[in-house]
């Protein structure tokens, strides 16, 4: 497996706005509408620095696992993700190496792509996501 690049860092936030805050102070602007991710229980807005994204994450619902992030954690970074041209090979290859994923299969991700993720223990402390993103992105 070879990782392409660095694609976004994620960052929980209490609400979009809120988080927005230090971005747009930076000039930056966000890339497309929000998008509402169910399965993972957020609310999502992507600024662009370069080939790389800032995803503001902020939780859909009390239930939600980035409201339980914010509540133990409070805000700040949540994971980074990195791309890959295939997922389901990466994420053979990290079973086979010992990464303990937190998801079996591929799961919707942002704009269309598909991501899985590693556990945060593995990941010193850092929950990590492979991402891999369709023709057109």
């Amino acid at each position: 497996m070879k990782l392409e690049l660095l694609d976004h860092i994620a960052i929980a936030a209490r609400t979009l706005d809120e988080g927005s805050v230090p971005y747009l102070a930076l000039g930056l602007t966000p890339e497309g509408p929000d998008e509402h991710m169910p399965v993972q229980g957020a609310w999502i807005r992507a600024f662009r620095v370069g080939d790389t994204l800032i995803e503001l994450l902020s939780p859909d619902s009390e239930g939600s696992t980035i409201h339980k992030f914010i509540e133990k954690k409070g805000p700040g970074l949540h994971h980074t993700a990195y791309r890959v041209a295939d997922l389901e090979v990466a994420m053979a290859e990290m079973r086979a190496g010992g990464a303990p994923l937190l998801n079996d299969t591929p799961q919707d991700g942002r704009a269309g792509s598909r991501v899985a993720f590693l556990h945060p223990k593995w990941g010193a402390g850092t929950l990590i996501e492979l991402v891999e993103h369709g023709s057109g992105h």
